[in-house]
């Protein structure tokens, strides 16, 4: 009985993950892709530090974060203007397609001291200011909880620190309040040391 349930809870879970899948088209997304390449790499792996890789990311945040950028809930001159022609099929494909690639490992960049500081706070927070624990959004490998809270293992560092800021200054308002309210917690070297603890993170 007990491997009748979990085969059961597998199938589903598969049925599940398909039906996401179903929405966006990999093939169709690889061909839209061809302007997204020159700053976030052919198969979403970017060169530079401060534009995100979108390899491996969850779907259904890439979707998001593209109805933000056109709507102008996400301010970003150069991404506005890249989404503002885009349907919501086009979001969907490329979000299939870039979700399936795979992410290029990041490397911390920091000191064993900063970094280990930074893993105290993605896996226990701190209490003391009320900052929450990092896994309990992103999961312990840094993954991301589909549909709502992306992936951060192997993210460039400068940009996660960079957009990290952007939360506590309340210059990116788009996501969930939790990062706003997070962020404002930290302090810009405790900012940093998550950040780079997150790019090394598989």
């Amino acid at each position: 009985m007990k491997k009748m349930l979990t085969l059961a809870l597998a199938l589903g879970l598969v049925a599940t993950h398909g039906a996401l899948r179903a929405e966006g088209s990999i093939a169709a997304g690889k061909a839209k892709s061809a302007p997204c390449a020159a700053c976030h790499g052919v198969d979403g792996n970017s060169a530079n530090p401060l534009w995100p890789k979108l390899a491996g990311q969850v779907p259904e945040y890439l979707v998001k974060q593209l109805k933000d950028f056109k709507s102008g809930a996400r301010k970003d001159p150069l991404m506005s203007g890249q989404a503002a022609g885009l349907a919501t099929q086009d979001m969907q494909d490329l979000a299939a397609y870039y979700s399936t690639q795979k992410v290029a490992l990041g490397t911390a960049q920091a000191d064993k001291q900063t970094i280990a500081r930074g893993e105290r706070l993605y896996r226990g927070g701190n209490a003391k200011f009320g900052v929450s624990a990092c896994m309990s959004c992103h999961g312990p490998s840094g993954h991301g909880i589909p549909p709502k809270f992306p992936r951060v293992s192997a993210q460039h560092p400068a940009y996660t620190e960079k957009q990290m800021l952007a939360f506590k200054n309340d210059e990116r308002t788009n996501d969930d309040d939790i990062m706003t309210r997070t962020a404002f917690r930290m302090s810009a070297e405790e900012i940093k040391a998550v950040s780079q603890y997150m790019s090394g993170l598989h």
